[in-house]
């Protein structure tokens, strides 16, 4: 599978199908692979990739700390997954592209689009990631990391992340690097040997830019507000993805369509056929 350095990191990504080009955030979390279109929850019951690719050439990618792709300790801000998603359309020559985001990929569609508008045709916003619970779960999380490092050491984080499957979804132990410190040797000894309190501060400051509001992280609500990108809000029903978080990007957003359908109701006869409607209507 093909990679792409950018931003001094390594991407590994897939496109598949012909047409427009659709750049696809993916869901997961902090375990955001270009194999979670076809793996995890909806996206994998709705058959979203399959169907799209009829039409458009999907643009996959693994997100910076997750599957396949490398990474870099520091505080990591949206600002970052922003950089990456339009590296990877610069390698690959695309000047504009729609945009698709599923859970917390959402966050960096609506960053993205705010960053760079002429670049975007248009967003899928299916199932933002975003709500109070959300954001407690998230901060839980980083907390649970920051008090094994600090008492273990990062030696031990490193051999911990080496030694189990487990992302840092299912285990905040192993911390935001967890996939390359398996996949990358040289990576992993300078993590080790890393200073730890600049790592607790990188860490704590990561916590702080990602997850700081109760509803959708990323950009501003002002920045929204003046977003002349039309979009496609497919509300999610869980305390990941919660309802009032696709409301406040229908709040914000002034060219959007809402697809007020419960998850149970989404189907894979309706929702490809819903986003293909919304990518042909430029």
């Amino acid at each position: 599978m093909p990679t792409a350095v950018i931003d001094g990191i390594t991407t590994r990504y897939e496109t598949a199908g012909s047409g427009p080009p659709l750049l696809m955030f993916s869901p997961g979390g902090f375990d955001s692979t270009l194999e979670s279109w076809r793996t995890v929850g909806v996206y994998k019951r709705l058959n979203l990739l399959a169907h799209l690719t009829r039409s458009h050439t999907c643009i996959t990618f693994d997100r910076r700390e997750s599957g396949h792709s490398g990474g870099r300790v520091e505080r990591i801000g949206w600002a970052d997954y922003v950089r990456q998603g339009l590296g990877l359309l610069d390698h690959l020559g695309i000047e504009r592209a729609w945009l698709m985001g599923g859970c917390v990929g959402c966050s960096t569609v609506a960053a993205t689009a705010v960053a760079r508008p002429e670049r975007v045709a248009g967003m899928v916003l299916y199932s933002p990631a975003g709500g109070v619970k959300y954001r407690m779960k998230q901060h839980t999380r980083f907390t649970a990391h920051l008090a094994y490092a600090a008492e273990h050491g990062l030696a031990q984080v490193a051999e911990l992340a080496r030694t189990t499957d487990a992302g840092f979804s299912a285990d905040p132990r192993v911390g935001p690097w967890a996939s390359v410190l398996r996949r990358d040797e040289e990576f992993a000894k300078a993590y080790a040997a890393g200073d730890l309190g600049r790592y607790l501060t990188a860490v704590t400051g990561t916590a702080r830019l990602l997850f700081d509001r109760d509803t959708v992280p990323g950009p501003e609500p002002e920045d929204l507000l003046a977003l002349d990108v039309p979009a496609l809000i497919v509300p999610g029903q869980d305390d990941s993805h919660a309802p009032s978080a696709a409301r406040y990007l229908q709040e914000c957003l002034p060219r959007n369509e809402f697809w007020d359908v419960p998850v149970a109701e989404q189907t894979e006869e309706t929702a490809p056929r819903r986003i293909l409607e919304f990518l042909g209507s430029a």
